[in-house]
């Protein structure tokens, strides 16, 4: 469906963010990311997400991320964490080394094998079999806030919806305590994927992630990897702007922000923002939801 964008005055005052960001391989991804973290603190999210790769692939530069999380903002940092290509004692020393930081939240996820989106997914012989059996484990290990996955277009290997909600229904059983959707354009999915989760029994938060499009070429092929159908009226939007960068921006904040307000309408107060590590769109798009920093604080040009 079309947004119709609305003005909310109040709306920032209600409203909860949350970021996710990705360990930096080399330099200059870490002075980017240093940027866009010191941007972004100002905003006071609810908490920020590092991730985390398949088999470990990424622990130690995932726990550097979260421990410059801790040093230099107030924000609090949530690690990812997944059990694919793992055994349960790799996965379980994760768990440990990341509480031992002072980690009291992780988003609890099954995983993408090494080969990528789309290869076979085939368990550890000696690991968690996926992600309901990892949050179950995680909340036998301690007190942790846990976050994980919801699919309003259905994860793309369930055989329907009914498989797919009962998997999130194993996840809260097993001591889940909110979850954050895979990204979509279409407010109306969202909306029945939610009426759908409820008549199953399943009350924990269901938290919209908002993908900002820096790269609407990317985003589309991204999407049709996971899943995500993208409306005949958003390719409008994005049209002839490949090589026109700066309108390519202001449609990406303006399309997103529509999304989150029309959202607002519907009752949503939290969001979760896919930043790509990157500052500029997931900061306009705060700003002009009205989630601003705080009296006095000065976020980072």
């Amino acid at each position: 469906m079309r947004y119709q964008f609305t003005r909310r005055h109040e709306a920032g005052q209600k409203l909860r963010v949350s970021f996710e960001f990705f360990p930096p391989n080399n330099d200059g991804m870490a002075e980017r990311l240093s940027h866009t973290i010191a941007r972004l603190a100002p905003l006071n999210p609810s908490f920020v997400s590092v991730t985390y790769g398949a088999g470990g692939s990424t622990r130690e530069r995932t726990a550097t991320t979260l421990r410059q999380i801790m040093r230099e903002t107030a924000m609090a940092p949530a690690a990812h964490l997944t059990c694919v290509d793992a055994d349960r004692e790799t996965v379980d020393g994760v768990v440990e080394e990341f509480a031992a930081m002072g980690i009291r939240r992780f988003v609890a996820l099954r995983g993408d094998p090494a080969e990528g989106v789309g290869a076979a997914y085939r368990p550890h012989p000696r690991g968690y079999t996926n992600s309901a059996e990892l949050v179950g484990a995680l909340a036998r290990r301690g007190d942790f806030d846990i976050s994980v996955a919801a699919y309003p277009e259905k994860h793309p290997e369930s055989f329907d919806f009914a498989t797919d909600i009962e998997m999130l229904k194993r996840k809260v059983d097993n001591g889940a305590t909110r979850a954050i959707t895979q990204f979509f354009f279409d407010n109306d999915v969202y909306e029945r994927y939610v009426e759908r989760v409820r008549r199953a029994g399943i009350y924990i938060p269901i938290v919209p992630g908002i993908l900002p499009v820096h790269n609407f070429t990317q985003m589309v092929r991204f999407a049709g990897r996971c899943g995500t159908h993208v409306p005949d009226w958003l390719a409008k939007r994005f049209q002839g702007l490949d090589n026109d960068p700066a309108t390519h921006q202001l449609v990406a904040v303006a399309v997103a922000a529509e999304q989150v307000l029309d959202l607002v309408e519907r009752g949503v107060e939290d969001f979760h923002f896919y930043t790509m590590n990157r500052a500029e769109l997931a900061f306009a798009i705060c700003h002009m939801i009205g989630v601003r920093a705080a009296d006095g604080v000065r976020a980072a040009a």
